[in-house]
């Protein structure tokens, strides 16, 4: 091996290394989904937390095995992306715990401890762990670990053989999932893990992985938060490290940190621990708020933007200053597609986040609307299902009163905030609105990027899928005969509302024709057309 010892500038080349053969394989893991829609974003949306991740690492000027560790967690833990990059992003958090304690070489036994903690914190984040997936993955390298290490391994032939063992593994994950068979792939999640750990041998062994250019992740601006209120209220962006943490500095004294920064500004993220807290903050007076830092630790990476110059530049017109209105309760909600979104904030949703299939937003970016929510009870519709956990995740970075309605739907989405009641108390609503998301059956028209078997479907690439609640249930060369067997597998005779939303790409003319034959088909329900403009499925049913 090129390397006889794991320091914290090997294991950030580790680090490095992993997300170059990530990304140089996202496309093949995406291709690793089982349903043959184009919404396969497993690959990317894992090559994203890890972009995050190794920016956070570039940061810190600190190369302990222990700093290195800490900052991939609080990169990880911002950039999450998907159920897939949530997931990663609580190994790594997991890791870190295992690297704790100003560790300058990392041993078999560090290694061990990490894999270990990775594992529980992985298994703790999802609600109903789901054996074939990337949690047996992780528990299985953990497991080889801990064999290596009672067999007095060294922590170089403990990699090799926590890798080896995750692929024997891997191998055994369409036995462990029927739709993983019948699919005849094995998870996508796992073999993604498995090339992040290829990755750690690969720096090792000296092996080239062609160098990347890594560009900083996806941010607020690439997943726009759509609001009706251009005013700027706090003038200035603060963001900076608080590192070398004082030994007196307690965990309460941080979380009293962020209490004073929410008292003069807003959008206030105090994240990390007390090895390294990122913070970030808008406020009239940064100066306030970085002397209150300075108790706590040194500064670091001091940057502070004026948001009205910016806003001027780009509208060419003075921002008016004033104070957004309070609310007892704002919702936040995810959508996709000009129509669905204006749909939303039609229904006074107060911060609408541009994201959905193939672009999930991140934890960070939905924590950002919370935080410009204007109120301090908040609920939040992820309105697809890969976007709930970042959607959880995001709550728990937040000071406010956050609840997630599991919405996995965009009509599941307009059902829950359809049920609310400004007049109640938020407990009252998050009840009424989980119990409507039931009350609503979904539909999705799409075509298949490949050849796939799923659900009992031979499909061939180019073929137009009909989805119901996640289940695809026909496919055929014409959308018009895919759309009618859709609507006659989802309506029943207790229906009475078919909402048709048609998308990018379809003209209205198309759309009416098959409201026209839906009305024929089903006249006892009422139809309603709407453009929605999302993209990647043709036509979205909500059926109730």
């Amino acid at each position: 091996m090129k390397y006889k010892e794991i320091t914290g500038a090997v294991f950030k080349e580790m680090l490095i290394g992993a997300v170059s053969l990530l990304d140089k394989n996202k496309e093949t893991l995406n291709d690793l989904n089982v349903f043959p829609v184009p919404d396969g974003d497993t690959g990317t949306n894992m090559s994203m937390t890890m972009m995050a991740s190794i920016q956070e690492v570039k940061l810190s000027s600190d190369e302990t095995v222990t700093s290195v560790a800490d900052a991939a967690s609080l990169g990880a833990l911002k950039g999450a992306r998907g159920n897939s990059g949530v997931i990663l992003s609580q190994i790594l958090r997991g890791f870190a715990k295992g690297l704790k304690g100003d560790i300058k070489t990392m041993q078999a036994e560090h290694l061990a401890l990490a894999a270990e903690k990775g594992v529980e914190a992985a298994y703790k984040a999802v609600m109903k762990p789901q054996e074939g997936t990337i949690l047996t993955i992780a528990r299985s390298l953990s497991d080889e670990a801990n064999i290596c290490l009672k067999a007095g391994d060294d922590v170089l032939v403990m990699l090799k053989k926590m890798l080896h063992g995750g692929e024997e593994m891997l191998k055994r994950t369409p036995d462990m999932l029927p739709v993983l068979k019948e699919a005849g792939v094995v998870d996508a999640g796992g073999e993604g893990l498995l090339v992040i750990y290829r990755g750690f041998l690969a720096v090792l062994n000296g092996e080239k992985i062609e160098d990347i250019v890594l560009e900083a992740p996806e941010s607020v601006a690439d997943f726009d938060l759509i609001t009706g209120n251009e005013d700027i209220e706090f003038a200035y962006c603060t963001e900076f490290f608080i590192k070398q943490i004082k030994k007196a500095v307690l965990q309460k004294d941080v979380d009293k940190f962020r209490d004073d920064l929410s008292k003069i500004g807003d959008s206030v993220l105090v994240v990390g621990d007390l090895n390294l807290i990122k913070v970030h903050f808008h406020t009239n007076h940064p100066g306030q708020g970085l002397e209150n830092a300075s108790k706590l630790g040194e500064l670091s990476k001091i940057k502070i933007d004026n948001m009205r110059e910016q806003h001027r530049k780009l509208e060419s017109a003075p921002v008016l200053e004033k104070q957004e209105k309070q609310k007892p309760i704002a919702l936040v909600a995810v959508a996709s597609g000009e129509g669905l979104v204006n749909i939303f904030k039609d229904f006074l949703v107060d911060e609408v986040i541009q994201g959905g299939q193939t672009m999930n937003p991140s934890a960070q970016v939905i924590a950002e609307a919370i935080e410009k929510a204007p109120s301090q009870n908040i609920i939040v519709f992820p309105n697809n299902k890969n976007i709930i956990m970042a959607a959880e995740q995001a709550a728990k970075m937040s000071k406010k009163n956050v609840h997630v309605v599991p919405s996995k739907s965009l009509p599941q989405g307009i059902s829950g905030v359809l049920a609310y009641n400004p007049e109640m108390a938020v407990e009252y609503n998050v009840t009424r609105m989980k119990g409507a998301l039931d009350e609503v059956k979904t539909g999705q028209v799409t075509y298949a990027i490949r050849d796939a078997k799923a659900n009992g479907h031979k499909i061939n690439e180019g073929e137009i899928i009909g989805i119901k609640d996640s289940e695809i249930v026909c496919h055929d060369k014409n959308i018009t005969k895919a759309v009618m067997t859709l609507l006659e597998n989802m309506v029943d005779e207790e229906d009475g509302i078919i909402t048709i939303f048609y998308g990018e790409g379809v003209s209205e003319k198309d759309a009416k024709k098959i409201a026209d034959l839906a009305e024929e088909k089903f006249d006892d329900c009422d139809i309603e057309l709407h453009s929605g403009g999302q993209p990647i499925y043709s036509y979205i049913f909500s059926v109730e």
